[in-house]
């Protein structure tokens, strides 16, 4: 199923490296530096992808939109089940639009990172009101919706359109880092460095692009893992620049670590979950149980109250926004 791989393409701008990698000493000059991972990477993801459900023609650009929102710093094995429920209860951007954006929040349930879902529901308002429904296919257009940023717009107008675009996660860019520039990991925020060469290394023909970031970001989850990663099963072991280099401890920055235990966020959670719950108001005394600390639980709770998720009431009541 995977399209021919153009052979001559032009040749983009030299990357930000000191010398070729493995993968540019592989490509004659004046052709695409990609074309030696292009190839293996794809056919790897032909046999070995999973069967994910917004993979799946039936999910359609919507399903696609929604699952890219819920991925976001999030495992597949939790989004699983609420992107199931939230595409059986909103089939359309409209569905979704004509409900309050609590209930949004509501049926987001524990994925984390609660914003996303009004920054969805706020998208799926403007997919309504400005494109008939549905999920526009520029990607300008997409840019534009709330909510949207440059990984998302781009994701979207691949996974769902099949259009030419570098798809750039944090998978994407630890393949990249490690199969082309010879480190172990990516900078801690993508930089200029990065886009330029992920666009160097796009395939010319559209489809194979959208097949190339499918399976590079599918490469990085399953195989080019942050820890134990497995190159005895990586397609292209024998030309990563990593794996020749010996495999380099990283010697950057340090890495940024996730906490969540004893943070503001496990106390905006734990409010959270207190107002999915419930059926109506909610008051103050019930959220002063979720969290012993008053100092640490009020700055939560305000902090809920300004990023738009919970909406005050008059007699100390709180509840999930309504508008």
């Amino acid at each position: 199923m995977t399209a021919p791989i153009t052979p001559t393409a032009p040749a983009p701008a030299p990357t930000p490296t000191t010398a070729r990698t493995p993968a540019q000493a592989d490509a004659p000059a004046g052709r695409d530096p990609g074309r030696a991972l292009h190839a293996p990477v794809i056919t790897w993801f032909d046999e070995h992808a999973r069967d994910l459900p917004w993979r799946r023609p039936e999910a359609g650009p919507w399903g696609v939109m929604v699952s890219e929102f819920m991925l976001q710093q999030t495992p597949v094995n939790r989004v699983l089940p609420v992107y199931e429920q939230w595409l059986a209860r909103w089939p359309r951007p409209a569905d979704l639009a004509k409900e309050p954006p609590g209930e949004a929040v509501r049926a987001w349930g524990r994925l984390g990172y609660p914003r996303r879902a009004l920054r969805l529901h706020g998208a799926a308002v403007a997919i309504t009101e400005r494109h008939g429904g549905d999920v526009p296919t520029d990607h300008a257009q997409l840019l534009a919706l709330p909510g949207i940023g440059e990984y998302t717009a781009a994701a979207v107008a691949s996974f769902a359109y099949g259009q030419r675009h570098a798809v750039l996660d944090t998978n994407v860019r630890r393949v990249l880092a490690r199969a082309v520039t010879g480190l172990q990991y990516p900078p801690n925020a993508t930089t200029a460095a990065e886009r330029k060469l992920a666009r160097a290394l796009l395939p010319e023909d559209e489809r194979t692009a959208s097949r190339w970031a499918a399976a590079s970001m599918e490469l990085g989850a399953l195989i080019c893992t942050a820890k134990n990663e497995s190159c005895h099963r990586c397609p292209i072991a024998a030309q990563c620049a990593w794996q020749l280099a010996g495999k380099p401890r990283h010697d950057g920055p340090p890495r940024r670590g996730q906490t969540y235990a004893g943070t503001d966020r496990q106390v905006r959670g734990r409010l959270l979950a207190v107002l999915r719950e419930a059926v109506g108001p909610v008051p103050q005394t019930v959220l002063d149980r979720v969290w012993d600390e008053p100092v640490q639980r009020a700055r939560a709770l305000d902090g809920l109250v300004s990023d738009g998720l919970v909406e005050p009431l008059p007699g100390g009541l709180y509840r999930l926004p309504l508008t």
